[in-house]
């Protein structure tokens, strides 16, 4: 069954008329779901640091927010995340995943850089990817200087936060620049086909649907055969062996729940040690929402464990 409080959730959008995403030109979208967030999600923790810059992209300059967690002392080298926010590749921002980035700092112990990426429609596949790795690639090659671990730093987000941060782990391998410490993957998008079962059952009623779905994919992906690329979809890469460690949660209620579970069994078949849980009565986004649902605590301690795993292997 669904989650009663994800149920309560839903039923109250359909009560206060909330419009679907895909209503919405992308600008009222991403101000909507700005707004929206002080519904869901905590309030913000206190951390010990946060600080906010600009750094060169390959397209232009690309903004970051760096975390450190409570506690920590300014001049101490910590492990770090580097996390990518949500949003379909159409909307989101430092802004919304501020919350989840704390909370990743402070139960982690760990640096977080959040990056703010180039989006759709403005900008096609693969100008967040392109953006993405190149922050990464930024906060390696500056470690030193941001009292960071270069030995110690995981990448990870949510949906279109998860993809990116697939893509960034299949990049890294390629280039060889170095190997994250673990993939944190959270109900990603794989697969820019959008043709799996649970794309179907999930199709409608329960926040996401394969309409939505439609509408971030046009935006960023026009052009069909660009969804061909593996820097679209990640499961069709022509191998996922030698990638990091994969952390990887799904939800039931989820269209993206089969190719969220179809890249952890990719990631295991190709030998990656690889994690994965499924939340199965819960909705796309529920990580986020740990003012209304009590799971998407579960969930984000889960994540946390997940890193401090690794980060003190």
């Amino acid at each position: 069954m669904l989650d009663p409080q994800a149920r309560a959730l839903l039923d109250l959008m359909i009560e206060k008329g909330v419009p679907p995403m895909q209503s919405l030109p992308p600008e009222e979208g991403r101000a909507a779901y700005l707004a929206r967030r002080f519904f869901t999600q905590p309030d913000a923790p206190e951390v010990a640091a946060v600080a906010d810059r600009d750094i060169t992209g390959p397209h232009g300059p690309i903004k970051i927010r760096s975390y450190r967690p409570i506690g920590s002392s300014a001049n101490a080298t910590l492990p770090c995340l580097v996390y990518y926010h949500g949003g379909g590749h159409v909307i989101g921002d430092l802004e919304t995943h501020d919350v989840i980035c704390r909370e990743l700092s402070n139960l982690a112990g760990c640096a977080v850089v959040s990056v703010d990426y180039r989006m759709g429609p403005e900008h096609h596949m693969p100008a967040a990817s392109d953006d993405c790795v190149a922050a990464t690639e930024w906060v390696h090659a500056n470690a030193k200087t941001l009292n960071i671990d270069p030995n110690r730093i995981a990448v990870g987000g949510d949906s279109a936060g998860g993809h990116l941060a697939a893509v960034v782990a299949l990049s890294l391998r390629e280039s060889g620049v170095f190997k994250p410490v673990l993939q944190l993957l959270i109900y990603p998008v794989t697969d820019a086909h959008g043709t799996t079962q649970s794309m179907v059952t999930n199709a409608e009623g329960y926040g996401l649907g394969a309409a939505t779905m439609k509408y971030f994919f046009d935006h960023y992906m026009p052009d069909l055969d660009s969804r061909k690329d593996w820097r679209a979809s990640p499961l069709r890469a022509e191998s996922h062996a030698d990638l990091p460690p994969a952390f990887v949660i799904t939800a039931g209620y989820d269209p993206l729940r089969d190719e969220g579970a179809a890249y952890a069994d990719k990631l295991s078949a190709a030998g990656v040690p690889t994690q994965y849980v499924c939340f199965e009565r819960q909705i796309h986004g529920f990580a986020l929402m740990g003012r209304v649902l009590r799971e998407a605590n579960t969930a984000v301690k889960m994540c946390a464990q997940a890193l401090r795993d690794v980060f003190q292997a």
